[in-house]
C-alpha cells in the first residue's frame, strides 16, 4: 500500500515518528510543497492512505470522488472542516483523527497580544534601520480582554489574561453565565464585548453558525485604541468588514493566523495593510504538537491494517 503524508511543510514528519515500524506493505511518501486541487488528484490517484495536516488541502466530494484507491484518510487533530465526512463515508473511506494539544495556540494566541500591544514587530524593524523608540505601547493590566469563544482555547486564554490582571469577559452564541465564571470570566452580551474589550481574541469552532458570525457592525463597535486576535479561523471574520476596518482605523490594529484561503496568497491585500501582524497559521506548529500528531497518524494506520479503526471521524459529528 501507498501512503501519502501531505503538507509537510518544515520536512519535520520524516523524523517524527519511525514509519517503518508501521508495517513493511506501506510506502510512505512525504509531499513538503502544497499540491492544489488538480495535482494533488495527479499525484495521489494510486494511493490507499492519506495523512492530512489540518486543514492545509481541502477533500471535498469532488476530490475524493477522483481518488478510487483511497481508503483511509488521516487527519491531525480531532475535527477537520475541509473533510466531507458524508462523501468519505458513502465511498468507503474511513477518516481518523488525533489528538493534540490545546496550549500551543493558546500560546500564540497570547504572543500575538503582547506584540501588539508593544508594537514589537515594529520597534524590532526600526533598531534594525538604526533607530530608538519609535512608538508607545500599552499595558495590558488593568486593561479588558474579550474572548470571543470560551472552550478549552479560550478558557487557558482567559487564565493568561488573569494573571496579567486583566479583567476578562466572554461571549459566545450558547456561553452562560455559569460556564463563564467557571473561568474567571463575566458573561456580557455581544454589543458589550467588542465596546468594552481592549482585546478581542477569537476561539471559536468554524461551521455553518459561526462562518462570517462576526460581522462588520461587530468591528464597528470597537474601540479606535483596540485589538483583533484570531489564532482560530479566516472565514469567522467576515472579510470586506476587516480589510476595511484595518484601512480606515476603527480599531488600533489585528494580530491573525489564519485566513480565508490558505496558503495566503502573495498578493493578498492583508499583506499590505500595516497595521497587522500576521502569521502564518503556526498556532499549532510546535515540536510537541507534531510529535503528539505523528504518533497519533502512526496509531491509525496501524489500527486500520489490523482491521479495526481508531478515533474515526463520522458524518453525525459536529465539527
Amino acid at each position: 500500500m501507498k501512503a501519502a503524508v501531505l503538507d509537510d511543510y518544515q520536512g519535520a514528519a520524516r523524523s517524527m515518528v519511525n514509519w517503518d515500524a508501521i508495517s513493511g506493505d506501506v510506502q510512505v511518501h512525504f509531499f513538503e510543497k502544497h499540491l492544489d486541487e488538480a495535482m494533488l488528484i495527479i499525484e495521489l490517484v494510486d494511493f490507499e492512505i492519506i495523512v492530512a495536516m489540518r486543514e492545509r488541502t481541502p477533500f471535498p466530494a469532488r476530490v475524493l470522488s477522483k481518488l478510487p484507491k483511497l481508503r483511509l484518510l488521516v487527519t491531525t487533530g480531532m475535527r477537520n472542516a475541509a473533510i466531507d465526512l458524508v462523501a468519505a463515508a458513502d465511498a468507503g473511506i474511513v477518516v481518523s483523527g488525533t489528538n493534540g494539544y490545546t496550549w500551543s495556540t493558546a500560546e500564540l494566541t497570547w504572543g500575538l497580544i503582547l506584540a501588539s500591544a508593544r508594537n514589537l514587530l515594529t520597534e524590532d524593524a526600526s533598531m534594525r534601520q538604526g533607530g530608538w523608540q519609535r512608538t508607545i505601547g500599552t499595558d495590558l493590566a488593568g486593561r479588558t480582554l474579550g474572548l470571543v469563544g470560551l472552550g478549552h482555547l479560550g478558557a487557558r486564554v482567559a487564565h493568561y489574561g488573569r494573571a496579567f490582571d486583566m479583567r476578562v469577559i466572554a461571549w459566545s452564541p450558547n456561553l452562560t453565565e455559569a460556564r463563564a465564571a467557571e473561568h474567571g470570566a463575566i458573561f456580557v452580551p455581544r454589543e458589550r464585548i467588542f465596546q468594552e474589550a481592549d482585546v478581542i481574541s477569537i476561539h471559536l469552532v468554524l461551521g455553518s453558525r459561526t462562518r462570517g458570525l462576526i460581522t462588520e457592525a461587530d468591528l464597528r463597535r470597537m474601540k479606535p485604541t483596540s485589538y483583533l486576535i484570531n489564532t482560530s479561523r479566516g472565514p469567522i471574520v467576515d472579510r470586506s468588514g476587516l480589510i476595511r476596518a484595518l484601512r480606515e482605523g476603527w480599531f488600533a490594529g489585528a494580530g491573525i493566523d489564519v485566513y480565508d484561503a490558505e496558503p495566503l496568497p502573495t498578493d493578498d491585500e492583508l499583506r499590505h495593510i500595516p497595521n497587522t501582524i500576521l502569521t502564518p497559521h503556526i498556532g499549532y506548529v510546535t515540536s510537541d504538537t507534531y510529535a503528539a500528531f505523528f504518533a497519533g497518524v502512526a496509531e491509525n494506520i496501524r489500527a486500520f491494517l489490523a482491521g479495526a479503526p481508531i478515533r474515526r471521524l463520522l458524518p453525525s459529528n459536529d465539527h
